[in-house]
């Protein structure tokens, strides 16, 4: 058993795919043809949002946003500091300044009551984060960013198909960034990324961003980056992408057998805002003694993972920033363990991972 499995999803789909391969390796065309705009159009409709622009990765999706909307040396953003390294990462990239808001201990996202106080002179954006495929409280944040003339760029790189009111993550803030790295819940076979967007200038921008500043051979209107989904993985997602739903639905059928089956008072199981649909792109409980139960599930074979360990602002890039320690993301992260869930799971080992956790005694 694995945290997850990769290759049980190519041996579906992998005949497809291969072909399709081959076809682009004997055509020529490798950057920026057909196939990118094929899923940037598939994307578009699947969103439901204005404009699409692929690009190299979901990392870049963020700078590239930020760039796009001005974001610059000396400006602060709002964002949470229990997430991936490159939330806070792309932000100075830009030379801007992370401002970290303590989280939600149910969602595990960026608490919108905790926003407004940390807003100064020097906000210009915030940037949340909808973890492990649940989305923050987007409405609230969006309100915020509204009295205060701020922007709202939505990190999706884990919630590709999880809806808040009915409404795709990704389409709430001004640009949703998106990442297709190969665990995602629509991953290709290497780095890929996506970037929603509402509003027609900064589309016509990103596009130049992404190109070294122009849209066309022999332009450079502005210094820009070489951040192109090439065609092989675009075609593997396009592919991809027509099943996102089917592999959304068999993950939340296992969490409703997790969720269901799972009766042990020592564990928290995931909460599910009344508004949002859960994407699950990682199941994850919190224990009060993480590494008791990291002990019992390596004794068992039970494969888990630890998102994440610490916060952004203890990592020594950050270190010398003076951040000051949040009560809530210091409490999670040293609560929280991934279990297994992916599309291909067998139900059988997923209720067999039930009875393990019922007899955990911490």
């Amino acid at each position: 058993m694995k945290i997850f499995d990769l290759k049980s999803q190519y041996k579906e789909f992998g005949h497809i795919i291969d072909k399709k391969i081959l076809k682009i390796l004997s055509s020529g065309n490798y950057i920026l043809g057909d196939n990118v705009r094929e899923f940037e159009h598939l994307c578009k409709n699947y969103l439901n949002t204005k404009y699409t622009v692929s690009c190299n990765s979901g990392t870049d999706a963020l700078v590239l946003s930020l760039r796009a909307l001005g974001i610059k040396s000396g400006d602060e953003v709002i964002t949470t500091p229990f997430t991936y390294f490159a939330t806070a990462e792309a932000i100075s990239l830009v030379g801007a300044n992370p401002v970290f808001a303590d989280i939600n201990p149910h969602t595990f996202n960026i608490n919108p009551k905790k926003i407004v106080k940390l807003i100064s002179k020097k906000t210009k954006a915030v940037l949340s984060v909808n973890l492990f495929g649940q989305a923050a409280e987007l409405d609230q944040i969006n309100k915020i960013c509204k009295n205060y003339s701020l922007k709202h760029i939505e990190d999706c790189a884990q919630s590709f198909g999880a809806l808040f009111k009915n409404k795709q993550t990704g389409t709430y803030g001004d640009m949703g960034c998106f990442s297709f790295f190969p665990t995602k819940n629509l991953g290709c076979f290497g780095d890929g990324g996506l970037i929603s967007v509402k509003s027609k200038k900064l589309y016509k921008l990103i596009l130049k961003l992404r190109t070294h500043g122009g849209i066309k051979r022999n332009q450079h209107d502005l210094i820009g980056y070489n951040s192109r989904l090439d065609e092989i993985q675009a075609a593997i997602l396009n592919v991809k992408i027509n099943y996102v739903n089917s592999f959304i639905k068999k993950r939340k059928r296992i969490a409703e057998i997790y969720n269901k089956e799972i009766k042990n008072d020592r564990l928290i199981l995931p909460f599910t805002h009344k508004h949002a649909q859960h994407s699950y792109n990682q199941f994850t409980i919190r224990v009060k003694n993480r590494k008791k139960l990291e002990t019992y599930l390596n004794k068992r074979c039970i494969p888990f993972g630890i998102y994440y360990s610490k916060p952004i602002y203890s990592y020594n890039a950050y270190k010398s920033n003076g951040y000051k320690p949040l009560p809530m993301v210091e409490k999670i992260s040293k609560q929280c363990l991934s279990i297994p869930i992916y599309p291909e799971l067998p139900i059988k080992q997923a209720k067999n991972i039930c009875k393990i956790l019922n007899n955990y005694e911490g």
